[in-house]
C-alpha cells in the first residue's frame, strides 16, 4: 500500500465544509460521478466488451440513485466528534460505501432472484436479456447470474480501491480501514446466515435479529457512523455511544425494510413487494408472526407461514400477508421500530454532539426508519 497513488482526482469545490447531511449527500453524488468516469475509462482500457457489458451496468445501477443514507451517517459520525473543515475524506468514505452498496445489491438480487432494483431491471436480469438478444448458446438465466456475480465483484473492487486510497490520505487511516475491514466481513456473514435460515426454514426471532444486525444494521448505520468518527480519531467513549445509536437505528431501518418488502408499493420502493414472503425469508416480521400464531392457536396463520414450497404462488403470498396482519405481527414490528428509534436518539445524545447535529441525526433516523419522532425526542 505504500506505493499506492490516488487514481481519482478531487472534484473542484467538493471538499468545502458541508453544513448539513444533505450537503454531504449532494457532494458525494458529484464525487461518485468523478469516480465512475475514471473507473469506466480504466475498464475500457482493459477490454471494451467487459466495459460495455459489466462496468457500464454497475455504473448505471449506482447512477440510478438510492437514498445515500450511508454517506449522511458518515457525516453525522464525523460531526458528532467535532469534525469540521476539509471534508475530502468524508465524501470519499461515503462514495466508497455507495460502491459497496452496489456490490451488496447486485449479489443480493442474484441470491433472491429479484427482478427489479431501483426502478429498473436487476443487473442479473439485464445481463440475461443481453444474452438472449445476441447470437449465443446456453442458458440466459445462468449467464446473467454468473455475469452479475462478476459485476458485484467489480463494484467491491472499486469500493476497496477508493477506501484504501482514502485511508492512506488520512492521519487516522489505520482506524478507518479497521472499521471497513470488519464491516465487509459482517456483511458476508449476514448474507450467509440469511441463506442458511431460508434453507433450514427457521422461524426464530433471535436468529432473525442476528441476521438483520449483521446483514444490514451494522453496515447501514453503525459502521458508517464509526467510519465518520474514525476520521477524527474519536475517543472510545464517544465511539461506543455512536455504535449503540447506529445499531438501534440500523435495526429500525431493516425492520422498516422488511415491512416494505411485504406491504410496500413497488412504484415507490423501486423493487417488488412480496419477494421476501415468496421465498420465506427469515425476518423479524415473519418470526414474530409465527410465534403469535402458535401462541394464539391460529392454525390457518401458522399454516400460511410455515416452511413449504421453495417458491410460493401469488395466492400463497396473499395468505401470508393476511396472516402477518391477523396475528398482529405488523403492529408489533411497527412498535419495535419506534422503540429502537427512541433508543437510538438517547444513545446519540451521549456523544455530546451539538444540537444541530442531533437534529440532523433525528431527521435521518425518521427517513431511515419511517417514523415520525416527537419534538421532545428530536431534541434528545
Amino acid at each position: 500500500m505504500l506505493g499506492l497513488r490516488p487514481t481519482v482526482a478531487e472534484p473542484a469545490g467538493l471538499v468545502e465544509f458541508p453544513a448539513t447531511a444533505l450537503d454531504a449527500t449532494t457532494g458525494v453524488e458529484a464525487l461518485l460521478e468523478q469516480v465512475l468516469d475514471t473507473r469506466l475509462r480504466q475498464a475500457r482500457e482493459v477490454d471494451p466488451v467487459f466495459a460495455g457489458h459489466v462496468a457500464d451496468r454497475v455504473a448505471g445501477l449506482i447512477r440510478r440513485g438510492g437514498k445515500r443514507l450511508r454517506t449522511a451517517f458518515v457525516w453525522c459520525g464525523w460531526r458528532a466528534v467535532g469534525g469540521s473543515g476539509d471534508a475530502t475524506t468524508v465524501l470519499r468514505t461515503g462514495a466508497a460505501l455507495e460502491l459497496l452498496q452496489a456490490c451488496a445489491l447486485i449479489h443480493d438480487d442474484v441470491m433472491d432472484g429479484s427482478p427489479l432494483r431501483r426502478g429498473g431491471p436487476a443487473v442479473h436480469v439485464d445481463l440475461a436479456r443481453l444474452h438472449r438478444s445476441a447470437p449465443t448458446t446456453g442458458s440466459s438465466e445462468s449467464f446473467g447470474a454468473s455475469a452479475a456475480v462478476l459485476a458485484g465483484d467489480l463494484a467491491l473492487t472499486w469500493a476497496d480501491d477508493l477506501m484504501a486510497e482514502t485511508a492512506l490520505r488520512s492521519p487516522h487511516g489505520s482506524h478507518l480501514y479497521d472499521e471497513w475491514r470488519a464491516m465487509r466481513g459482517e456483511m458476508v456473514a449476514g448474507q450467509y446466515r440469511d441463506l442458511y435460515a431460508q434453507a433450514t426454514g427457521s422461524s426464530d426471532v433471535d436468529e432473525a435479529l442476528t441476521i438483520a444486525t449483521l446483514k444490514s444494521a451494522l453496515y447501514t448505520v453503525e459502521r458508517p457512523l464509526a467510519l465518520g468518527a474514525s476520521l477524527t480519531g474519536a475517543d472510545p467513549r464517544v465511539l461506543g455511544a455512536l455504535r449503540a445509536a447506529g445499531r438501534c437505528a440500523g435495526l429500525a431501518f431493516q425492520l422498516r425494510d422488511d415491512l416494505l418488502g411485504a406491504f410496500g408499493d413497488p412504484s415507490l420502493t423501486g423493487k417488488p413487494a412480496g419477494d421476501d414472503l415468496r421465498s420465506r425469508k427469515l425476518t423479524y416480521l415473519l418470526a414474530v408472526a409465527v410465534g403469535l400464531a402458535d401462541t394464539s392457536g391460529d392454525e390457518a396463520a401458522a399454516g400460511a407461514l410455515a416452511p413449504g414450497a421453495a417458491h410460493r404462488s401469488q395466492v400463497a403470498v396473499e395468505r401470508m400477508r393476511m396472516a402477518l396482519e391477523r396475528t398482529g405481527a405488523r403492529a408489533v414490528t411497527e412498535a419495535k421500530i419506534a422503540e429502537l428509534a427512541a433508543m437510538s436518539l438517547r444513545h446519540f445524545e451521549r456523544t455530546g454532539a451539538q444540537a444541530c447535529v442531533r437534529r440532523e441525526f433525528a431527521s435521518l433516523l425518521e427517513r431511515a426508519a419511517g417514523v415520525a419522532l416527537s419534538h421532545a425526542e428530536e431534541q434528545a
